[in-house]
């Protein structure tokens, strides 16, 4: 079997500083990886990981290497790998099958050939790798424990799989932990999201209409470092609570079909498809901007917004303008991918650091358990707060212990008002 591809295997120096500075910010991982060195709770097992490549990514391969596993790696998003991490991974001995700027046919190739290593639990981002198993790899499926899942999108997939009967392993969903989504989706998305738009156009946020598709938790983050940056803001939704939330927060919110004429920058982040389509493209402003943050490049319907232009050029990297007939000016960012990793570096180490301890606490749980029936589970309490205390522990922060009084009150029913 071919033990890599990626695009240039000599730049692993510059992969190896980047990997190196990420460490330095992912404290909770480097007290797991420590652990592992010691206890080998992967000993002997193949992991197949379809995450994005970047050194955040690389520390937790580190971790899982550290303790016993082997992994193939390819990239959950043709834009999203680093090229230089890529090839250091390799040097470290990493079955890495990604690169920058694959063709949809490419991005698959290298899917299947994780999957040729036969992985005993995967690790998913997007669920393209469980897709795969359960529809072209089907003769693959008995060899897999279990697997877990990083992102919204890939959670929602999974549950549809679930509720379908389809799924044949268990799946924990490391996205629905609160120390992945509450830091994660809404600080880290939002950060890099943002720095994602600005690298791609240099444009001023301060005093622009904003519109955020979407008030999930993705979106919550969008929405709140749009407003701290001086956008007027407004929000989309489909679901009540969170738009009555969105409201409260003191956000705009009318459907989309309303913000289109007023906007000046559109994000997406809601994991569902056409969120931006035809009727919106219609009504949008000379020179507004459009990008994604959702995991897939499905949101903005770029079929219509092909359709509707005359004439289409590439004005700077990750910025495409498009000429519709009337003469307006779109422009498009990141082909429609996730804006923060394909034209950003994707969430801060500081923030991964959470989610990946996540992904490697529930390998090891994975690995540990016995067999578990096909269905997706949350992350078991005591890792979540395991990892919620080791970020507080190297953030310097302590905090309260119950005292024995205060643990009998809650445990009891009889004490009311006195």
């Amino acid at each position: 079997m071919e033990e890599f591809k990626v695009r240039d295997k000599t730049i692993g120096a510059q992969g190896h500083l980047q990997i190196e500075w990420g460490a330095t910010h992912m404290p909770v991982l480097n007290q797991i990886k420590n652990r592992f060195k010691k206890e080998k709770p992967l000993k002997g097992l193949m992991l197949g990981a379809c995450l994005h490549v970047t050194k955040e990514t690389a520390v937790l391969v580190e971790t899982l290497m550290a303790g016993g596993a082997e992994v193939a790696l390819c990239g959950s998003n043709p834009l999203s790998t680093q090229d230089e991490v890529a090839a250091a991974l390799v040097e470290k001995g990493v079955h890495v099958f990604a690169q920058r700027g694959q063709t949809t046919e490419e991005y698959y190739w290298c899917l299947n050939k994780v999957l040729d290593y036969k992985p005993v639990i995967t690790l998913d981002d997007g669920a393209d790798l469980v897709g795969t198993l359960h529809s072209k790899r089907t003769a693959d499926l008995p060899n897999v424990k279990g697997g877990t899942e990083e992102t919204t999108t890939g959670v929602i997939r999974l549950r549809a799989m679930e509720k379908a009967g389809s799924l044949k392993y268990p799946i924990v969903a490391v996205n629905d932990a609160y120390t992945k989504y509450l830091f994660d989706n809404r600080y880290g998305t939002g950060q890099s999201t943002i720095d994602g738009v600005i690298r791609a156009t240099n444009t001023l946020i301060s005093g622009k209409t904003f519109v955020v598709g979407g008030y999930g938790w993705c979106s919550r983050g969008i929405a709140m470092r749009a407003q701290g940056m001086g956008a007027n803001v407004i929000v989309t939704e489909v679901k009540p609570l969170r738009a009555l939330e969105a409201a409260m927060n003191g956000f705009r919110v009318m459907p989309m079909v309303e913000a289109a004429p007023i906007g000046d920058i559109f994000v997406t982040a809601t994991g569902d498809i056409n969120v931006i389509r035809k009727e919106h493209i219609q009504k949008m402003k000379d020179g507004a901007i459009i990008a994604n943050s959702g995991h897939f490049n499905v949101e903005i319907s770029i079929k219509d917004l092909e359709a509707l232009s005359i004439a289409k050029r590439k004005i700077r990297p990750n910025l495409e303008e498009y000429t519709l007939e009337d003469g307006r000016k779109l422009h498009l960012l990141a082909e429609g991918r996730l804006v923060n990793l394909s034209a950003a570096e994707g969430h801060p180490s500081e923030v991964m650091d959470m989610s990946f301890a996540n992904q490697a606490l529930c390998a090891e749980y994975l690995a540990k358990t016995t067999k578990l029936p096909p269905k997706v589970y949350t992350v078991p309490t005591d890792i979540d707060e395991n990892i919620a205390e080791l970020k507080l522990k190297s953030m310097g922060i302590e905090i309260d212990d119950l005292t024995e009084e205060q643990k009998k009150y809650l445990a009891a029913w009889e004490m009311g008002t006195t």
